[in-house]
């Protein structure tokens, strides 16, 4: 089968492996239908995820049916339609237990598809823990409306959920990608009185106005003056912070009204630095870390009754013996390209 390989950092390949097979009685065997392209995946590209192992097969974003289950798994059968989660846990340990999944204590815990075990940019994929880690798709769902359920829309999902939103904030996101949007819907689950989406590239503001007229866009250079006359107490009320650009950190807390809740979901390339003496008496209350992916179900229970659509954000789709042109044109962010969906070929 094709599979798209890291070799070595920046150097990715398309190449013929064997299809995968059950190693343990908890592992599934999924024939990948749709999947995508992430940032995480350019991450690892670019050699910067030393955890990522030279010679797996990329890839966390993706749907398939199951094709075989280990004599353990009790929650799928062979022919159920799926969504695959990007982390890997055991449902046993005490971080489990506590819903704190990313930080699941078994050695296959975590992030580990596409990035320490073979992922899903190809036509087969191994899963292990399938009872926790595949969640079936309601039949009224399609691929493309549940493509994103385990990764991006559970971050989202995640972010907004631990935010603790209220009707009287005013929630202000930073960033409009991928994760930002995602992050926006759920936000906009939880009926705040305004939201505020900061983003550098003025397409994408146009995107939030023309999907979501209701909120407010504008640049990162607008946007301290805008909610000091927008809001009512100097800031918003809850910050989630999902761009990870050079100065969002800091525009975060900045924009933070006092004793306000700054959420952190971007992930940085550098070391962020916490001015203490300058946020001095604003009393805020930070948030960080990795996306607890475990409501999944929850997710595809909103999908399928229409209050969730991240079909919008795929812009553009491959089959997958063109996928180095697809992330050709994801990395370069060419033609207004927000997420990218990948085909096996036709047999």
């Amino acid at each position: 089968m094709l599979a798209y390989t890291y070799l070595s950092p920046h150097r990715f390949q398309l190449v013929e492996k064997p299809r995968p097979t059950l190693l343990d009685p908890t592992d599934a065997i999924v024939r990948v239908t749709l999947s995508s392209i992430c940032t995480s995946d350019l991450h690892i590209k670019h050699g910067s995820v030393p955890r990522a192992a030279p010679g797996i097969t990329v890839g966390h974003e993706m749907v398939g049916v199951v094709e075989a289950v280990g004599q353990a798994v009790s929650t799928v059968r062979p022919g159920d339609r799926v969504t695959v989660n990007v982390e890997t846990f055991c449902g046993r340990c005490f971080f489990c237990q506590n819903g704190w999944v990313n930080n699941c204590t078994d050695p296959q815990g975590g992030w580990a598809l596409g990035c320490r075990i073979d992922g899903g940019q190809t036509e087969y994929v191994r899963v292990p823990y399938a009872d926790q880690g595949l969640d079936k798709i309601p039949p009224n769902v399609t691929d493309a409306q549940a493509l994103f359920v385990g990764d991006i829309l559970a971050t989202g999902y995640w972010a907004a959920d631990i935010a603790n939103i209220g009707r009287d904030d005013t929630v202000l996101i930073l960033g409009a990608g991928p994760t930002g949007l995602c992050t926006l819907q759920c936000a906009l689950l939880h009926q705040p009185r305004q939201v505020v989406v900061c983003e550098r590239d003025p397409g994408r503001r146009a995107f939030v106005r023309a999907h979501h007229p209701q909120v407010h866009t504008v640049a990162p250079e607008e946007v301290l003056a805008f909610l000091q006359t927008h809001t009512s107490h100097g800031g918003a009320d809850r910050v989630l912070e999902v761009a990870g650009g050079p100065d969002s950190f800091q525009l975060a807390w900045k924009c933070a009204r006092p004793n306000a809740v700054v959420t952190v979901v971007a992930l940085y390339d550098q070391d962020q630095v916490l001015p203490l003496p300058q946020m001095y008496g604003k009393n805020l209350t930070f948030q960080t870390g990795g996306v607890d992916g475990c409501r999944c179900g929850e997710i595809l229970s909103l999908i399928a009754a229409g209050k969730l659509d991240t079909t919008p954000l795929i812009t553009h789709t491959f089959p997958l013996s063109r996928i180095e042109e697809a992330y050709a044109l994801f990395e370069e962010r060419r033609d207004g390209v927000i997420k990218v969906a990948i085909r096996p070929d036709a047999p």
